[in-house]
């Protein structure tokens, strides 16, 4: 799909923290919509609104489609592997982006979103997260707990995850960060940097107690000195996203029952614990306040 079809059919996004459903940057799966679940479908039998062919034209798969509130017609619509969320106006002319509410104020696009988006297999994708280019902090032999967490070295909110983590992984936690670069032209060789230093974690440590300072790369760290360290941080990036994970930072972690879990963006100090599944740690940073 092009920039501008990209950008006409933008992921709706929903935060985790208001129990909306994740549904713009899904996970890689095959879309699952087979000839006789089409049949089912109104549109089988006559042409796409124009909307959506031209969409359709720039390599956008349907998955499926349901009859929405007021009329409309709701799309699950596949690029990639990603889905997306969108609606049809009665008379087939207008395309509908974003959050659609309904009358009581409910979060109607959430609710679809549950019901019509594939759900990923994050078990099946645990295996690939094991395999993935990270940085080991932590205990290296028989930690307590193990967590994963997607990181961009410009990312001020996997700095502020990391700040908390420290006290955990005092206490046993081994956290196995993955460089990812999505921020900025500067991710991508400032990961290259960690990735290619003989001590990773002494290089991801400087990185993170150097946090917002300015920094020179080294002459070594781009993608033409080190092909192969940024296809792996490129494969980083891939796998978060099968993961759901729209930025970072990114955490996944298995609980006590073996149920990979995995959670968007900079986790409360008091999600903590669960997400360790160590005991509350003493956490007095002041630039963490916020996040209690």
């Amino acid at each position: 799909m092009n920039l501008r079809m990209f950008n006409l059919l933008k992921t709706y996004k929903a935060n985790s923290r208001s129990a909306a459903i994740n549904t713009s940057l899904a996970m890689q799966l095959v879309v699952v919509a087979s000839t006789a679940s089409l049949m089912n479908c109104a549109w089988a039998t006559e042409n796409y609104p124009k909307v959506i062919q031209g969409a359709i034209d720039n390599g956008v798969k349907v998955a499926r489609t349901f009859p929405a509130a007021s009329g409309l017609t709701g799309w699950v619509l596949s690029e990639g592997g990603r889905y997306s969320l969108v609606f049809t106006t009665a008379d087939k002319k207008s395309l509908l982006l974003g959050t659609l509410i309904g009358e009581n104020g409910e979060n109607l696009s959430a609710l679809y979103a549950e019901k019509y988006i594939p759900k990923p297999d994050f078990a099946a994708l645990f295996p690939d997260l094991e395999k993935s280019a990270y940085v080991t902090e932590g205990p290296t032999k028989d930690p307590k707990s193990v967590i994963y967490v997607f990181v961009d070295a410009n990312c001020p909110f996997c700095h502020f995850t990391w700040q908390a983590l420290q006290p955990y992984e005092k206490a046993g936690l081994q956290v196995r960060w993955i460089p990812v670069a999505t921020l900025s032209p500067t991710s991508m060789p400032k990961a290259i940097e960690i990735m290619a230093a003989p001590d990773k974690t002494a290089a991801f440590r400087k990185m993170e107690n150097n946090h917002g300072k300015t920094w020179s790369p080294s002459p070594q760290a781009n993608e033409t000195a080190k092909p192969a360290i940024a296809a792996s941080i490129r494969k980083n990036g891939e796998l978060m996203a099968k993961f759901g994970i729209e930025g970072t930072p990114g955490v996944v972690w298995k609980d006590k029952q073996g149920k990979v879990n995995v959670k968007g963006g900079m986790p409360r100090l008091s999600e903590i614990p669960s997400i360790t599944g160590l005991p509350e740690q003493k956490i007095n940073d002041p630039a963490l306040e916020r996040f209690r």
